[in-house]
């Protein structure tokens, strides 16, 4: 048994138009890599990068809800939190 875990594969037909197609043809050829490949290559960056969005998004709308309430930042460690940023901006030739 190879020490490996062997990752399950699906198939996934995707029809693309004919530029898009010979595109991704051109661009996997200049990659020497095979259209498959930078296509999953692409889709997987793509998904990447919009869940980092939908996160950020999320974290936002919660920050919104909870200004000035109690789960807002403590003033205090707010204020500190400034100051430290001030001073390390200030330290940067």
């Amino acid at each position: 048994m190879s020490i490996h875990k062997k990752r399950k594969i699906h198939n996934f037909h995707v029809p693309l138009p004919e530029e898009l197609y010979n595109n991704l043809k051109k661009e996997a050829m200049q990659f020497h890599m095979a259209a498959t490949e930078l296509a999953r290559y692409a889709i997987a960056f793509w998904l990447k990068k919009a869940q980092k969005a939908s996160l950020h998004k999320a974290i936002s709308e919660y920050a919104a809800e909870c200004a000035g309430t109690e789960f807002d930042l403590d003033k205090e460690f707010e204020k500190q939190s400034i100051n430290l940023l001030l001073s390390k901006k200030g330290s940067v030739s």
